[in-house]
């Protein structure tokens, strides 16, 4: 009788050392990163506010150009996990090889475009003349970068299918360090300005690429692996990929159209409505981590053919974000007054933003099981599913949150919106988790 109970505890403690060993380091890794365009801004801010509206906008297209092959780092991390719950690491290696390829190539064909069309793509951003000249020379040099960036992404795919999320943190802490010496010394030590903030940042990308590729040779060689590039291995991550590139798009969709309602309310709800972004950005790096970790465990389960031990280890999960979930919704309740006062000082702003917070609050165990469930079906291999998800809750979102200014609501009513969306997500997330067709066992989906 004492016995019986024993079994689902040891289940429960072995699924949380599990998520917590994956989980705390991509954390780290995850907030490391935005890190580095706040170091530029930190350096390049004491140049002039000329500079730092161009970086503002070179930034935003950077970000948005990275954001969008994110799915080299989600499809490989579920290829790869599924090859090593498989016991054959010599494919898995190969299969992260094939990533990395994959982000070689694309980075090269964003500089095709990027070079020559930065001062267009500056000028479509509404750059004004004094800013366009600082954003286009940081646009192209940081442009320089981006191969080396995607292959930070694939590679710490790589190293998230094979179970290793420390290596991710520390090379994300060494390339941070080096972003901010390489800036301060290039901006302010050889007189580069922003010119120098860009190459310090592209070097110190550089530098990361070269660490990843060197762990991911080394362990090619250990379990003789192939570094050479095969195009149907290439053409197949690139197929594995493209679900996911959908969704990552209809996602930066429905924030476009957020920040572009926001807009139409009022200099004060535009205003009120970045403060809030930057905080459910953080918070979205926290639960993300969860969702990493259910990424590499779910798809080691599948490769494994362990049906039940999938099935725990996406409950246990779910139970993990919500917990997260309500932790940071009273987190944010408790903290909104000192969390506003430190953004601004504008009463009309603040105001605004007090009860909106209260909606990102309420949301939070919502978005703490989303973004679980996320990872779980990204591990398992179902972004053709996730795509098609998306979509659908961006087609119920676009109406409603366009329906807000026509209708007199302010920034607490688009924040409803933002909501809804994450209940849609919810359910269709929820029901696919429900049906079980999301476990299909084997080192191949």
């Amino acid at each position: 009788m004492t016995q019986a109970p024993s079994a689902p505890k040891t289940g429960r403690r072995q699924h949380d050392r599990e998520i917590l060993a994956l989980a705390l380091p991509a954390f780290g890794a995850l907030v490391a990163e935005p890190l580095f365009l706040m170091v530029d801004s930190a350096v390049i801010g004491h140049l002039g506010t000329p500079q730092l509206a161009g970086l503002a906008i070179a930034a935003a297209l950077l970000t948005t150009a990275v954001s969008v092959f994110v799915f080299l780092a989600y499809a490989t991390t579920a290829a790869v996990a599924r090859r090593v719950g498989a016991g054959d690491l010599q494919s898995a290696i190969r299969q992260g090889m094939d990533g990395i390829w994959l982000a070689l190539i694309l980075g090269a064909g964003v500089i095709a475009v990027v070079l020559p069309g930065a001062p267009w793509l500056v000028d479509i951003f509404g750059a004004s003349d004094t800013a366009a000249p600082y954003a286009i020379t940081y646009l192209r040099i940081s442009s320089l970068g981006i191969p080396a960036m995607l292959v930070v992404l694939a590679a710490t795919g790589v190293l998230r299918g094979l179970q290793d999320t420390r290596t991710p943190l520390y090379v994300a802490i060494g390339g941070f360090a080096a972003n901010a010496a390489l800036n301060v010394g290039l901006v302010y030590g050889a007189g580069l300005g922003i010119a120098g903030s860009a190459w310090g940042t592209v070097i110190a990308q550089v530098g990361m690429a070269a660490v990843y590729l060197v762990v991911v040779v080394r362990g090619a060689r250990r379990h003789g692996a192939s570094l050479r590039p095969d195009l149907a291995g290439i053409r197949a991550s690139a197929r594995a990929g493209a679900p996911l590139l959908v969704r990552t798009l209809s996602l930066r969709a429905v924030l476009m159209i957020a920040t572009a309602v926001a807009a139409r309310l009022g200099d004060a709800e535009v205003a009120a409505n970045q403060i809030i972004l930057s905080l459910w950005s953080l918070l979205a790096f926290a639960l993300d981590a969860i969702a990493i970790a259910g990424q590499a465990i779910i798809g080691r389960y599948l490769g494994a053919n362990d049906a039940k031990g999938a099935r725990e280890a996406c409950r246990r999960m779910v139970e993990w974000g919500v917990a997260a979930g309500v932790l940071f919704g009273v987190l944010v309740m408790i903290s909104r007054p000192l969390f506003i006062q430190l953004f601004t000082t504008d009463r009309v702003v603040q105001d605004t933003l007090l009860p909106a917070l209260l909606v990102v609050a309420v949301i939070q165990p919502v978005s703490g099981i989303v973004f679980v469930l996320d990872g779980v079906l990204m591990g398992a291999g179902d972004g053709p599913y996730l795509a098609w998800a998306m979509l659908a809750t961006l087609a119920v979102f676009t109406p409603v949150a366009l329906l807000v200014p026509k209708l007199g609501g302010g920034l607490t009513a688009l924040w409803w919106a933002m909501a809804l969306m994450m209940v849609v997500r919810l359910v269709t997330l929820w029901l696919r988790a429900r049906s079980g067709r999301w476990i299909v066992t084997g080192a191949t989906r």
